[in-house]
């Protein structure tokens, strides 16, 4: 399977660059994989409050409630690289300068000093180069290693109040694609009203168009939530640089599930009723639960990798954004619905001029 077989064409203004002032006034693609029920085609343009309504009492509706943290960071080198680089790069001036940017993918959790991290310009931070972060150099630390995807482990100097730091010095991780700067505002709203769990560097967008009302309106209808969480790492700034898409491998992000969802999951399966995702990183952590047998509370660590082909033992619908053409979280979309009805189904948000990617819209997909 080439990853090319998942490309489309995407014009980079329909790429969202901020979020709408009311989140549940986001689009919504209703698809279904099952029938062309809307018509001649298997796709339906919707608004996002509509969400509730496409619902059926009893479904269970799994949210992953895992908290954004201000996770880039800009630090100071210790010692100067002796290295001439051109002054005409940018990038490579801050290096001279001593300027890193730093950001925290995954706490260790065998020494809670530790952290797994991307830095750039990363090629020329060797292993015993030592980094002040702050003015007042509220945090200092030291790479240890360097890791097999490029990316660090440093260890920071212990001190009591490490998070409260990095939440006073730190930056709200926008992904690449959204062309400026973090903003105050981000701050709540790159986050999901639900999230509680401290450790993503990324949202699970597809969370962010729900709003306190909406959840209200879901209990109303009967419809039943649960949680999980899953903290999103490496693996989501990890491109797919192979031609093949069984060659591709997911860097492993922590999960843990309750023991109040493990039972709510195996009830709804007794029952008979659906099973809805909100978002590829809630499909990723139930899929993977139930691989090792029937779903258990418990925690650890996944980089199950969904692509066409996958046979899903939990979920049973999906709500999730529009994603990036040839990547991973297009690829599992497809397992779900089939790529063709998928890859159309984003030719149609293109041409109804849907707003794409984290701050944008979403879709619907019944399988």
């Amino acid at each position: 399977m080439l990853v090319s077989d998942f490309h489309f064409e995407l014009p980079p203004e329909l790429i969202a660059q901020r979020p709408l002032d009311d989140r549940s006034a986001s689009r919504l693609l209703h698809v279904s994989a099952t029938s062309k029920s809307f018509g001649s085609r298997p796709f339906e343009d919707r608004c996002f409050r509509e969400f509730p309504a496409l619902l059926r009492p009893g479904d269970l509706v799994v949210f992953n409630n895992t908290r954004v943290f201000p996770a880039r960071l800009f630090a100071r080198r210790a010692g100067l690289n002796s290295q001439p680089v051109s002054p005409r790069n940018p990038a490579a001036r801050e290096f001279l300068h001593g300027k890193v940017e730093v950001l925290l993918t995954k706490h260790f959790s065998h020494d809670p000093n530790e952290w797994e991290c991307l830095v750039r310009p990363g090629r020329k931070i060797s292993v015993g180069e030592r980094l002040s972060f702050g003015d007042n150099n509220e945090l200092e630390a030291e790479v240890v290693a360097r890791g097999a995807f490029g990316e660090r482990r440093i260890r920071f100097a212990p001190v009591p109040d490490f998070f409260a730091r990095v939440e006073r010095i730190g930056h709200i991780p926008l992904p690449p694609y959204i062309d400026r700067s973090d903003s105050a505002a981000d701050r709540e709203r790159y986050q999901t009203v639900y999230a509680r769990e401290r450790g993503s560097v990324a949202a699970p967008t597809a969370g962010l168009h729900f709003t306190p009302e909406i959840l209200s309106q879901l209990s109303s209808r009967g419809i039943d939530t649960a949680e999980i969480t899953l903290h999103v790492g490496l693996g989501t700034f990890q491109p797919v640089r192979v031609d093949r898409v069984e060659q591709h491998h997911l860097h492993a992000e922590s999960y843990s599930i309750s023991a109040e969802t493990a039972e709510k999951i195996r009830a709804a399966q007794s029952q008979s009723r659906r099973i809805v995702a909100v978002g590829t990183t809630t499909v990723r952590t139930l899929e993977y639960a139930a691989s090792l047998g029937e779903i258990h509370p418990g925690s650890g660590e996944t980089s199950l990798f969904i692509y066409p082909g996958y046979k899903f033992r939990i979920v049973n619908a999906l709500l999730t954004n529009f994603h990036l053409p040839e990547s991973t979280l297009l690829m599992l979309v497809c397992a779900f619905a089939g790529t063709d009805l998928i890859l159309a189904a984003y030719r149609h948000a293109v041409a109804g001029r849907y707003r794409f990617y984290s701050y944008g819209d979403c879709m619907f997909v019944e399988g």
